[in-house]
């Protein structure tokens, strides 16, 4: 099986038709999950990237996509860091077992009653972020930083030199996570940006882009140099920061990042590879696509998983164990 066939957090709503047709075959899944109801959820439609949905005078340091070629402008100045990525200091960090929603298509809908949320860090404001947080949830800002995407409104400051092959999903190119000193500054001001509207934590996807077909060399000590990078950028802006799949580095990172984020680690027979990061006390979101609830739940809460089953286009719909 190969790995990067996975969705990785990808809006289905943007994915190439043959990608999903694809992982549909791969995975030997019907046209949908089972929702609460035992009937299969509306299956994802492929279409292409939608617009931000963030008004005009919104606390992101980006520009909108119409004016996408000007430079993002400066961010404030950093709050004290911690003293080590391992203590924590002044971090929030989700326990295990902790229920959460993942929603990357479109803007977040606040109705879902759980204590955390994951929503996308472009398509969202801070006034989202806000309403959220006086529902009481923790929120976590998804942002790709292993992927360069052709929708995003500092998508011009990426040079080409750092764009790779394709990564199966529709105006997304691999990163050369090896030139740490041309992604290090843009990630910053992406994580500036989280930080700004007043997210909690962050979710960093296609962190493990060494095991994939990127068009460039990448060894897995590139790949833990640019992961440790990130989650210092994140514990440098006081945000915790999760670890996306990437199982393989697990005994590696536990200690550096404050939660793991996963998907089809029960399909995959992994989800005991998150032992340390339970262990250590720090969640691990989990969401299965094409196994129903009742063939994973029982081994995720006993391995004190925080799981659920989503869309392939990551929508409102969830079906919680």
């Amino acid at each position: 099986m190969t790995r990067n066939l996975r969705p990785s957090s990808r809006y289905a709503a943007r994915s190439a038709p043959l990608v999903v047709a694809a992982l549909l075959l791969l995975t030997g899944c019907s046209t949908g999950i089972p929702g609460a109801d035992g009937h299969p959820s509306t299956p994802p439609h492929a279409g292409t990237p939608a617009a931000s949905s963030a008004p005009s005078g919104s606390s992101s340091p980006f520009p909108s996509p119409s004016s996408a070629s000007h430079a993002p402008s400066a961010s404030a100045p950093l709050p004290p860091a911690a003293s080590s990525p391992a203590e924590g200091v002044g971090r929030w960090r989700p326990r295990p077992g902790t229920a959460w929603q993942w929603q990357l298509n479109t803007r977040v809908d606040p109705s879902v009653d759980v204590p955390v949320y994951d929503i996308d860090g472009f398509e969202n404001t801070a006034a989202d972020v806000a309403r959220l947080h006086r529902d009481g949830r923790k929120v976590i800002c998804y942002i790709n930083v292993g992927a360069w995407e052709s929708f995003r409104p500092d998508s011009g400051a990426f040079p080409a030199a750092v764009r790779g092959g394709t990564n199966g999903w529709e105006g997304e190119r691999w990163l050369d996570i090896r030139r740490i000193d041309v992604l290090e500054p843009l990630m910053a001001k992406r994580f500036d940006m989280c930080r700004a509207k007043g997210f909690d934590a962050v979710e960093p996807d296609l962190v493990d882009g060494y095991s994939n077909d990127t068009g460039f060399p990448l060894k897995a000590g590139h790949q833990l140099a640019y992961n440790r990078m990130i989650a210092r950028l994140a514990h440098e802006r006081g945000m915790s920061v999760g670890l996306k799949n990437d199982l393989a580095q697990i005994p590696a990172l536990v200690d550096v990042f404050d939660f793991a984020v996963n998907e089809e680690c029960a399909q995959y027979d992994e989800c005991d590879q998150y032992r340390p990061f339970v262990q250590a006390r720090k969640a691990v979101l989990h969401v299965e696509y094409a196994v129903p609830n009742k063939e994973f739940c029982a081994e995720s809460r006993r391995l004190g998983l925080s799981s659920m089953s989503k869309n392939l286009k990551l929508d409102v719909w969830r079906g919680p164990c």
